[in-house]
């Protein structure tokens, strides 16, 4: 926790590694989030300098003071670099080890959630093909394929009919082994971020295509994201509660984004935690953040001073 006695300046933030790009397919998206995030790190006068762990050694890293994490997927939002730094001593923004690993897996996110008694759409992790059938009559049409531990929505399908399940799961074990096979909700998709202890103001996506897929979130210019929702106030704060606690219960901190679909009844069902989301001109956290008062500048600070809490009380 950040001590209140003494707001930290930027001159206190020391050298700051800006670390973005590294190896997994989510690595463009990386460097582009981690360029937004330099730009207004300076802006606010922190020495940063951006650093892709791919192209150095990590040890490179024990001249700098702290760390600002903008990499996502494996590698980089997964707990492995977040315990690398963990190792060098180097403080760091956003969820630790665990919050992070647990984050990347999203069958063990469910699992949690579950045990918790929070909504999530019934799903099979399926690792051999011949179990496809099985699942389809177990779940039902439509169904979402997913890796188990990929963001950005690459390797994810929507599936109508039972006869392209074979060709989505063969797209989504390109990223891994094991497959999400999910139960598809009908209804409208919300995003909660969550900074610190609080939620921002929720947004509803709304898409030109099946769903908010890679093009949806990064390239397309008829996705839009409505700031106020649309729900009730109190619906609202529901919704803003539901996300911040499955936040907290896969052990995620500092900042975040959850995903959240709304059925035709009108009740809401977790899909996943992002503990790095997208920080580019395209991405949801800055605009929520900006719905509620925050510049790029004052949230990209804010996100900075997550890196206190790690052990550091200089």
């Amino acid at each position: 926790m950040i001590d209140n006695r003494h707001q930290p300046s930027a001159a206190d933030m020391g050298r700051v590694a800006v670390l973005a790009g590294g190896r997994s397919a989510e690595r463009a998206v990386s460097l582009k989030s981690g360029s937004c995030c330099l730009e207004a790190l300076r802006a606010s006068g922190v020495q940063a300098e951006l650093v892709d762990p791919a192209a150095v050694n990590l040890q490179d890293l024990t001249r700098f003071d702290r760390a600002f994490i903008a990499l996502h997927g494996p590698g980089g939002e997964d707990g492995t670099i977040q315990g690398a730094l963990e190792t060098l001593g180097l403080p760091y923004t956003g969820s630790g080890v665990l919050g992070s690993a647990l984050g990347m897996d999203k069958h063990r996110t469910k699992q949690i959630w579950q045990a918790r008694g929070l909504p999530t759409p019934e799903y099979r992790v399926v690792r051999q093909r011949h179990e496809l059938p099985e699942v389809a009559g177990s779940l039902g049409m439509p169904l979402f394929v997913k890796p188990l531990t990929e963001g950005s929505s690459l390797g994810t399908t929507r599936v109508d009919d039972a006869s392209a399940l074979e060709a989505a799961w063969d797209e989504a074990k390109t990223f891994g082994d094991a497959v999400l096979v999910e139960r598809c909700v009908r209804g409208a998709e919300y995003t909660v971020a969550v900074l610190g202890d609080e939620a921002l103001p929720a947004i509803r996506i709304e898409v030109a295509t099946d769903f908010y897929d890679f093009d949806a979130k990064y390239r397309s210019e008829a996705t839009r994201m409505v700031i106020p929702c649309g729900l009730g106030e109190s619906t609202e704060h529901q919704l803003a509660e539901l996300a911040v606690e499955a936040f907290r219960a896969i052990g995620a901190s500092g900042w975040g984004r959850v995903d959240v679909m709304a059925d035709q009844a009108g009740r809401f069902w977790l899909l996943e935690v992002n503990t790095i989301p997208g920080m580019t001109d395209h991405s949801l956290v800055p605009a929520a953040a900006l719905a509620a008062g925050l510049d790029m500048k004052a949230l990209v600070w804010r996100i900075l001073l997550t890196s206190w809490r790690h052990g550091d009380d200089r």
